[in-house]
C-alpha cells in the first residue's frame, strides 16, 4: 500500500525496496512515458499521439509511426524528469514495451530503453502491452483485488483472462477474427467519420435512435467465450448500402442510428460474454481495460450487469485506457521489484502470448 500525508512538506523515509521506473510506451501509433515511484505511485506522464500524422491515410503507417517514436522519445524523457523533478541517479530502472505491437515500433522504444538502462546502470526489463492494458486499473484509488476477470478490449485484442495474480493468467475465450476496437474503426470508416473511427462512432451513437435498427449479437447463441466481429462489420455494410442513395449519400440521422445499433451490438455482445465468465470462474470482480474501455455506452452496460451478481467493475481514468507509459512503468515496476530484468540483448515480439509470462514469485 503506498501512504498518502496531507502535509506536502513531509517526506516519509523510503524503504531500501523503494525503487523509480521510467516507462516507455512505443507499440503503435502514440508514444508514451512516465515515472511511477514504488511508494508514492505516479509521478509524472506524458502522451504524444501521432493521430494527424495518420489521419492523411486513414491507418497507421508503421515506417511513419517508428520515424515519429524516434523523435518524439527522448525529449518526453527529458519532459516528464523535469515535470517529477527528478535527476537521472534518482532512476532505478527502465521499462519498455516489448510487445505485442509494430516491430520498428517496439524496436524504437527497446532501443533506447535498453540504451538508457545501460548508461544510467540500472536494469531493465521488455513489458507485455496487454499486461499493460491489464494493470492500468492498479493505478487508481480503489484498486481490484486478486483474483478477478479482466476484459482486455485494445485494439486488436478483444481477450477475457482470468488473472489470478500478476503473470498468473489464464485465457478464457478471445477474438478469432476482427477484435471489438478494429471493427469500431472499421464502421467509422464505412460511416464517412474521420480517423480513428471508434471515438467518433461512440460520439455519432449517442445521437441515435436505439429502437430503429436491431443489429445481430455474433456468437451469443454458441457454448464458450469467444468473439467474433467480422460478421457484424459486413452487417453494417450491407445496412449503409440499403440506405445510401445513388448519389452514394445517406441521411445523417440514419448514419447515427446505424452507429447506434453497431455500439449496442458490440457492449451487449461483451456484456454477454463477460457474465459467462464471471459465471464459469465464480468470481465477482470484472475489470475491464485498453481503448474500448474508455467507452460509457460499455460502462454503462457492465455496471448493471456485474450488479445483478453483485459483482464489481473496475476500470482506469480514461486516458489510462489507451496506450500509455504509466501502465508500462507500473508494471515494469512490479517485475523488477520481483527480481525480473532482460539481458542486453535487444528483444521486440510483435507477437507474444499473454498467457507465457512468468508469475511473480509471492
Amino acid at each position: 500500500m503506498i501512504a498518502t500525508f496531507s502535509d506536502p512538506h513531509f517526506e516519509a523515509p523510503r524503504s531500501e525496496l523503494a525503487v523509480i521506473v521510467l516507462g516507455i510506451e512505443t507499440s503503435c501509433d502514440e508514444t508514451g512515458i512516465a515515472l511511477y515511484d514504488s511508494e508514492r505511485g505516479l509521478l509524472a506522464d506524458a502522451l504524444y499521439s501521432q493521430v494527424e500524422i495518420h489521419a492523411e491515410y486513414g491507418g497507421v503507417i508503421p515506417e511513419l509511426a517508428s520515424r515519429d517514436h524516434i523523435r518524439k522519445t527522448l525529449p518526453l524523457v527529458s519532459q516528464v524528469m523535469a515535470e517529477a523533478g527528478l535527476d537521472v541517479s534518482e532512476i532505478g530502472g527502465v521499462a519498455y514495451t516489448k510487445g505485442p505491437g509494430l516491430v520498428g515500433a517496439l524496436l524504437v522504444g527497446a532501443s533506447i530503453g535498453r540504451a538508457l538502462a545501460m548508461g544510467w546502470g540500472v536494469p531493465a526489463i521488455g513489458v507485455h502491452h496487454m499486461e499493460g492494458h491489464l494493470l492500468a486499473p492498479m493505478l487508481e484509488s480503489d484498486p481490484p483485488e486478486f483474483p478477478f476477470v479482466a476484459l482486455l478490449v485494445s485494439g486488436g485484442h478483444t481477450q477475457l483472462v482470468r488473472v489470478d495474480a500478476i503473470g498468473k493468467y489464464e485465457v478464457l475465450g478471445e477474438s478469432l477474427d476482427d477484435a471489438a476496437g478494429e471493427a469500431f474503426d472499421k464502421v467509422g470508416k464505412m460511416l464517412g467519420l474521420p480517423y480513428p473511427g471508434g471515438p467518433h462512432v461512440a460520439k455519432l451513437a449517442t445521437e441515435g435512435d436505439p429502437k430503429r435498427f436491431d443489429f445481430p449479437r455474433p456468437m451469443i447463441n454458441r457454448p464458450g467465450l469467444e468473439f467474433s466481429f467480422s460478421g457484424l462489420k459486413t452487417f453494417v455494410r450491407n445496412t449503409i448500402a440499403e440506405h445510401t442513395d445513388e448519389q452514394g449519400n445517406i441521411d445523417p440521422q440514419t448514419r447515427a442510428d446505424i452507429a447506434c445499433a453497431f455500439q449496442e451490438s458490440v457492449v451487449s455482445t461483451l456484456s454477454i460474454k463477460c457474465s459467462r465468465a464471471l459465471e464459469h470462474t465464480g468470481l465477482q470482480r470484472l475489470i475491464i481495460a485498453g481503448g474500448v474501455s474508455a467507452n460509457t455506452r460499455l460502462r454503462e452496460v457492465l455496471e448493471a450487469s456485474v450488479a445483478k451478481v453483485n459483482g464489481r467493475l473496475f476500470y482506469a481514468q480514461p486516458k489510462y485506457c489507451t496506450d500509455n507509459g504509466a501502465m508500462i512503468a507500473y508494471a515494469g515496476c512490479q517485475r523488477l521489484l520481483a527480481g525480473q530484468q532482460n539481458e542486453l540483448a535487444i528483444d521486440a515480439r510483435p507477437r507474444w502470448s499473454l498467457e507465457s509470462l512468468p508469475a511473480l514469485e509471492s
